[in-house]
């Protein structure tokens, strides 16, 4: 398909689709979502001095993973987002198979991208190739070409590229697999983005105490973060645990010292991201101090597409934006402060659980102080239970209606709560720890408390957030 002919289906694909997520009771109101078609990774999350972008996987022809483009949203503020003309298409022989994930940049003034470009072969095999773009005058994107082939000893699944620049070099992290199926992150230097050097295997399976972790690693991330180093990373076939790890890919961090003299980094164990039923793939960026991530509300290979969204030709969702910090050497994620331009019409409550008013609509963000155990049911789809230093939330299947449970463990004193028609995000103790999950109630909208114990609640509804 040639470039003028897929961006003619893609506008019939959005025109036609319009309609039928005007009118979807799970479509979002103020979380970012495809038009139509199936969205999944954010890409290039950057702030150019004016606009942050935000570029997305995005397979706008159907609800399927193929035929990957880039998307791209901007804004101002991190709440009302604007399209922008599609920034990558595959149609090229070194993209045909898909333009897939990577990172933004400002490079000599001009917004450039990094992404890989992935290529399939009639025998079975792969190839990938790390390729550059700019943006031009008319907000399009024109190709440079590849900048880097795989290394030797990986196999065809090398990609996601994650560039930054430190002092007078670039930098880059690069998912990638070894022939012995291993995952692995890969670190390269170069003077410019035209040609890199590969330093060597930065962490993964087998690496810096870690035992088997995985057979890829997916999406990497290093940056800096109140003098701790943070790598995060989507690391595929990672062994499941009793509450961890649980998800069919799940999203990890290692946080520890990187030095930039040796290029050794130094960490300690893989520790779970979000443990929610879907997130995935974050990227971040630092903007006047703050490092912000946006994460896919989704999941590879799990229930996707049992999602009932699909029959309304669309499927997946972007996370709310949030802040990260370091706190006593520990991780904390946060909505944005931004966010809370949306509340309105705010209501307080105390008393006993059980004699909470019920909230009869699903965008909505909530803060509790608890003070004992306490139970949140969402419609007849998704519950939250907390006791004994323990949050576990239960949600019905959406391929066979049958309960599954996901864990977060802490004294848990603070909640957090951000709805959106058919999503949840859920932050404990000020961000120590996060459950992001979909949901798809079947009966009327209502969330109930349940608990013999005092609850403080304070309740807003929230704005929607259109893209124009």
């Amino acid at each position: 398909m040639t470039k003028s002919e897929g961006l003619s289906a893609i506008l019939q694909a959005v025109m036609r689709n319009s309609a039928n997520v005007a009118k979807d009771k799970y479509y979002p109101r103020w979380h970012l979502a495809p038009i139509t078609g199936l969205l999944n990774d954010p890409n290039g999350f950057c702030f150019d001095g004016k606009y942050y972008h935000l570029f997305y996987q995005w397979a706008p022809l159907s609800c399927e993973h193929k035929n990957k483009c880039w998307g791209h949203w901007r804004s101002k503020d991190l709440i009302t987002w604007q399209h922008q003309p599609i920034a990558l298409l595959p149609d090229e022989f070194y993209d045909k198979d898909g333009c897939y994930s990577g990172s933004a940049v400002i490079n000599q003034g001009q917004l450039t991208l990094c992404y890989t470009g992935n290529v399939k072969f009639q025998d079975g095999t792969r190839t990938a190739w790390q390729c550059l773009a700019v943006e031009n005058k008319q907000g399009g994107f024109d190709k440079l070409g590849p900048v880097l082939g795989l290394p030797e000893g990986y196999s065809g699944h090398v990609r996601d590229p994650k560039i930054w620049r430190y002092n007078d070099k670039w930098y880059m992290v690069l998912g990638a697999q070894t022939l012995d199926k291993q995952g692995k992150v890969l670190l390269y230097r170069a003077s410019h983005l035209y040609q890199w050097q590969l330093i060597g295997e930065l962490a993964g399976s087998h690496l810096g105490g870690l035992g088997d972790a995985g057979y890829m690693w997916e999406c990497p991330d290093l940056f800096e973060l109140n003098e701790h180093f943070i790598l995060l990373a989507c690391p595929q076939g990672i062994k499941k645990e009793q509450q961890r790890f649980l998800n069919s890919h799940p999203s990890a961090y290692l946080i520890g010292g990187f030095d930039y003299s040796t290029l050794q980094f130094q960490h300690g164990d893989l520790i779970e991201l979000d443990a929610g039923f879907e997130f995935y793939a974050p990227q971040t960026t630092q903007v006047d101090g703050r490092r912000l991530l946006f994460g896919w509300m989704g999941v590879p290979d799990g229930e996707e597409m049992y999602q009932p969204t699909i029959a309304n030709g669309w499927i997946h969702q972007m996370t709310c934006p949030r802040e990260l910090q370091i706190r006593e050497g520990q991780l904390y994620q946060q909505p944005v402060k931004e966010l809370q331009q949306l509340r309105q019409n705010a209501q307080y409550w105390q008393g006993i659980a059980d004699d909470a008013p019920d909230i009869n609509e699903f965008s909505f963000e909530l803060e509790i102080a608890l003070f004992g155990s306490l139970e949140i049911y969402f419609s007849d789809t998704l519950v939250l239970i907390i006791k004994n230093n323990q949050a576990e939330l239960k949600r019905r299947s959406v391929k066979n209606g049958e309960w599954q449970s996901r864990f977060w463990s802490g004294d848990i004193k603070h909640l957090q709560i951000l709805c959106d028609n058919s999503s949840v995000e859920i932050f404990f103790n000020g961000g120590a720890g996060v459950m992001s999950s979909r949901f798809f109630p079947s009966e009327k909208q209502t969330v109930c408390f349940l608990g013999k114990d005092t609850i403080k609640l304070t309740t807003w509804q929230l704005k929607n957030a259109l893209v124009s």
